[in-house]
């Protein structure tokens, strides 16, 4: 069956700075294993199939697929989702988009041509084993000495946020991608005193989903912003880099209002058409 289809760019303005995914709508009756053959073809981080809620709370609902298998949640494809299903006609039934997927209900906001997610809990926090840090540090071709913190933000994906002493010294790692394993590893680091335009930068290593380093990552950010958060490591409204060793320029905007962590960014429609599923 013929599909309307969109591939849509995600924190970015330019629709090609960003971190691409794939939506397919209407994709009632798709079966999964044909779900999973669309995604490993893209060969996208993700991609995403929109369903009808199950849930009388949400407005859609939302299969998440990596090359490699399925995501309970992750952020880009969220934010690019939404903007997939509002430019096809969907709208909200409050003042929220509330989406669906496998973590339970995401809230998302417009504000003005940005969406914006909010942080879903941790499913798994706290600091990572140290035999895992130096496991890990070998692969990043890092000595233990740098990391100046190693939290895990799982959050759908089993993300550990790897900090070290600057941005600049997170675009100079050059990891062994393979020695990773099926770690999923986020690295950070401040730029300066982290006051300026861009608070730090952040880097995804996914392995695991045959995709070594994802361009731009909203579930990452979002764990990370809240670890930085609960230790009063960051402002409560910041912007992040992440992308720069891809060619890439993603910006990713979070705000904490009290009650969410938001993370935000910029969406654009670069493809857009169907598919034959």
């Amino acid at each position: 069956m013929t599909r309307r289809f969109a591939q849509i760019d995600v924190f970015s303005a330019t629709g090609t700075g960003g971190n691409p995914v794939a939506v397919v709508l209407d994709a009632v009756d798709i079966p999964e294993e044909r779900m999973a053959a669309f995604a490993r073809w893209t060969n996208l981080s993700e991609t995403t199939f929109v369903l009808p809620p199950t849930d009388d709370a949400a407005d859609y609902r939302l299969r998440i697929f990596t090359p490699d298998g399925e995501l309970p949640f992750a952020g880009h494809p969220t934010l690019g989702s939404a903007h997939a299903w509002l430019t096809s006609g969907g709208r909200p039934a409050g003042q929220d988009i509330v989406q669906e997927c496998g973590v339970g209900l995401v809230r998302l906001r417009r504000s003005g041509a940005r969406l914006a997610f909010a942080a879903p809990p941790l499913r798994r926090s706290g600091p990572v084993d140290a035999g895992v840090v130096a496991e890990v540090a070998a692969a990043l071709r890092i000595d233990t000495a740098e990391v100046l913190a190693a939290e895990w933000v799982d959050n759908g994906p089993d993300w550990m946020v790897v900090q070290l002493g600057s941005g600049e010294r997170v675009l100079e790692v050059t990891p062994d991608i393979p020695a990773l394993g099926d770690h999923k590893v986020g690295l950070f680091g401040r730029y300066g005193s982290g006051d300026g335009e861009v608070f730090g930068e952040v880097r995804a290593f996914v392995p695991g989903i045959g995709v070594p380093e994802d361009p731009v990552t909203g579930s990452l950010n979002a764990g990370i912003a809240m670890w930085l958060r609960a230790t009063g490591q960051a402002p409560a409204s910041y912007v992040a880099a992440q992308g720069a060793a891809l060619g890439r320029a993603g910006r990713i905007h979070v705000d904490d209002d009290g009650e969410n962590i938001w993370i935000g960014g910029d969406t654009a429609t670069v493809i857009e058409g169907t598919v034959t599923l």
